[in-house]
């Protein structure tokens, strides 16, 4: 059946193959544990090369924006690139630096103001019972009912915040050390990100070289395409999310601005920058702009809260499938489908990741079932 030497050669190299991975796999799957800590040791040691590929592929849609729309005209020539990199990292960091300087002081003012109330309704309610002609009113006459020591617990909130003090020093310490490992993590993050974004058509071509050298023909050529239907679905989710983002934090202005509610430009931007986060972004402009409006209002944080609920049902099951879906190219259905799937699996990184990998898979499935039924008309 094989008399040709070729391929009897090609059968057991596959064989083996065959064998050898079975053979891994088996292994992984026993030792497991092991397995799973030298890929997180090794996640580890390349994590500030990881972040920075997920920043070039961020900073890299602003970037080719400013540099084939703003500067293709203008008469630089070799300072094109570092000047569209530059302004790409302005606009893109400007506008969260810019959010959390309107956002944070007044947040930090309104969590004071609330802690004063409190501090002076337990006052108010323990003179109450204490004094004897409020004593003798309806207001008085609950209270005794609810039987509440209102002085004690007061003592019992100072003397307890005054006890965790020191717990608190440890934790603001252990904060403050993760905080600058996140920085540096990010910063040398940024930096390769700034390096691979100013050469990246020569790490292109490297990377293609490579890959044709010590790869089959084949498989190559299918990796490289696979690859660059990714990068572009991930440069169009990227664009479909800030779109998306820009229309909830506009509606949510708009919308506070017609019920009269305080803050609305302020928590407006607050919300299209936290949009950009799945899930936990939703939940935080939602704390954060409710505690911001209880200072002036509490009957109008609770009205805030209401309206921005239904708008993030609105955005989540409408708005959002139509604007992603329609520059990825993907039908509404399965972006909510793969929003869902996504964040089910992975919670908000899943939810971030499904929806690209949804679309590259939907774009290459789409192109071989194309490819397999002309092929099938051909032999017909």
């Amino acid at each position: 059946m094989f008399d040709d030497p070729n391929k009897q050669r090609q059968l057991t190299k596959w064989v083996i193959s065959v064998i050898a991975i079975c053979i891994l796999f088996y292994l992984g799957l026993r030792h497991i544990t092991s397995v799973a800590k030298v890929i997180i040791n090794l996640i580890h040691l390349v994590k500030p090369l990881l972040v920075g590929i997920v920043l070039a592929l961020i900073l890299n849609v602003p970037m080719s924006f400013i540099e084939h729309r703003f500067l293709a005209k203008s008469k630089i020539d070799k300072g094109k690139r570092p000047l569209a990199i530059v302004l790409s990292l302005f606009l893109v960091i400007g506008i969260f630096i810019g959010v959390a300087f309107l956002v944070i002081p007044e947040l930090i003012e309104a969590i004071k103001l609330i802690v004063q109330i409190a501090t002076k309704s337990l006052d108010q309610l323990a003179q109450i019972e204490n004094n004897k002609t409020l004593s003798q009113g309806a207001v008085a006459t609950i209270l005794g009912k609810i039987d509440i020591d209102w002085m004690g617990l007061k003592i019992q909130l100072e003397n307890w915040f005054k006890s965790q003090s020191s717990n608190l020093m440890e934790q603001a310490t252990r904060a403050a050390g993760a905080i600058v490992s996140t920085v540096i993590t990010f910063v040398i993050g940024l930096t390769f990100a700034i390096y691979i974004l100013a050469q990246k058509e020569i790490l292109k071509r490297q990377t293609y070289r490579l890959i044709h050298v010590w790869l089959p023909k084949r498989f190559g050529n299918i990796f490289i395409h696979v690859a660059e239907v990714c990068g572009n679905t991930f440069k169009l989710f990227i664009a479909g999310q800030a779109t998306e983002a820009i229309i909830l934090g506009t509606l949510c202005m708009i919308g506070m601005a017609i019920l009269r509610l305080p803050y609305a430009p302020m928590i407006g931007a607050l919300v299209g920058v936290t949009a950009l986060i799945p899930i936990v972004g939703a939940f935080v402009g939602t704390i954060v702009g409710a505690i911001m409006i209880l200072t002036v209002d509490p009957f109008k944080a609770i009205i805030f809260v209401i309206f921005l609920l239904i708008l993030q049902q609105i955005e989540g099951n409408i708005i959002y499938p139509q604007v992603v879906g329609s520059k990825l190219n993907l039908p509404a259905i399965w972006v909510l489908a793969a929003v869902t799937i996504g964040g089910n699996l992975s919670g908000p990184f899943g939810m971030l990741i499904g929806v690209p990998a949804a679309s590259a898979a939907y774009a290459l499935i789409k192109e071989a079932t194309t490819t397999r039924e002309k092929n099938m008309q051909k032999n017909i």
